[in-house]
């Protein structure tokens, strides 16, 4: 026989059988220990730190006793204030005010039961597109002003 004959024959068993049931020796088998979980999960528990007494912190120690705050904020992390954001020139200001307010001026309008002429909603309409828009064209894809002649992997 060829192998790609032995392969076809394995094939055709494995088909024939699929909707055979599984035999029940299986079932026999114990279940190994390492599998079974434990009825309630171990808990840790933390003891506190026991006070420690009070030092008495003369002028004569060489090292003075840090204070029990700042051993209390050992390995608090706290972030550096984040950076100003960056100022707006007066056509992108004008762009985020036409973006949300062409779709606020419409909503307003609408729960407050206004009459609203044809160009009232055009005007309100454009403005949310040209706004959005200008916001696009505005973002820019190229590299920073300041890479240099050689802007290495830009990503």
């Amino acid at each position: 026989m060829t192998p790609q004959s032995d392969e076809d024959e394995v094939w055709r068993q494995i088909v024939a059988s699929f909707n055979d049931t599984a035999e029940r020796d299986s079932a026999d088998q114990p279940w190994p220990d390492s599998e079974n979980v434990p009825a309630e999960p171990a808990r840790r528990v933390v003891k506190p730190p026991e006070e420690e007494p009070a030092h008495d912190t003369s002028p004569d120690d060489d090292e003075p006793r840090e204070s029990r705050a700042d051993e209390e904020d050992e390995g608090h992390f706290e972030p550096p204030p984040p950076p100003p954001l960056p100022k707006l020139d007066l056509p992108t200001k004008l762009a985020w005010v036409a973006l949300f307010g062409g779709p606020a001026y419409l909503l307003v309008a609408a729960m407050a039961s206004w009459h609203m002429e044809g160009w009232a909603l055009f005007t309100a309409v454009a403005a949310f597109i040209g706004g959005f828009v200008a916001l696009v064209v505005r973002m820019g894809d190229g590299p920073p002003n300041d890479s240099g002649w050689d802007d290495g992997a830009v990503l």
